[in-house]
């Protein structure tokens, strides 16, 4: 029997993301898994602002995906250019109604529904220093491990 159930509670679904959204990552999520890598979502960075999906390869590499269900969501973001100096490549992730055209040419850029998705254009590579690698990596492990807990008190764990 397991710890917790993903299904059964889902503390990340708090209202602020739409069923739009969730669908997106929720695909990029199977992607990401496929490909090897770990992913947290709606993660915190040092510069206080929260990733919409943070992913660990087994290699150490660290990728942020940037999650637009609309034009307007799109539109309306300024912080994503501070995504960057948190990990090795960047990428915008969105449904196949959302215009290619909006998205910056310099960010790699994911078509995805709630089944999976697909890397449509890959993403510069521009690697962390080891010093801010370490301190994301550390980051994203507490995340990890604190948002467990938190699920499996959640459940009843105590």
């Amino acid at each position: 029997m397991p710890i917790v159930s993903a299904v059964s509670i889902n503390p990340l679904a708090d209202g602020r993301q739409s069923a739009r959204a969730l669908s997106v990552r929720r695909g990029v999520q199977i992607m990401l898994q496929d490909m090897g890598f770990a992913t947290v979502p709606e993660m915190t960075l040092a510069s206080g602002r929260r990733a919409d999906l943070v992913a660990l390869g087994a290699d150490g590499n660290i990728v942020i995906i940037e999650i637009k269900s609309s034009p307007e969501d799109m539109m309306a973001d300024t912080k994503w250019p501070g995504y960057r100096d948190y990990c090795d490549r960047l990428f915008f992730a969105t449904l196949p109604d959302v215009p290619q055209h909006l998205f910056p040419d310099d960010c790699g850029f994911i078509r995805a529904d709630a089944h999976g998705a697909a890397i449509v254009a890959e993403a510069p590579e521009h690697r962390l220093t080891p010093a801010r690698r370490k301190a994301v990596t550390l980051r994203f492990a507490r995340f990890a491990a604190e948002r467990l807990l938190a699920a499996e008190w959640s459940a009843g764990g105590r």
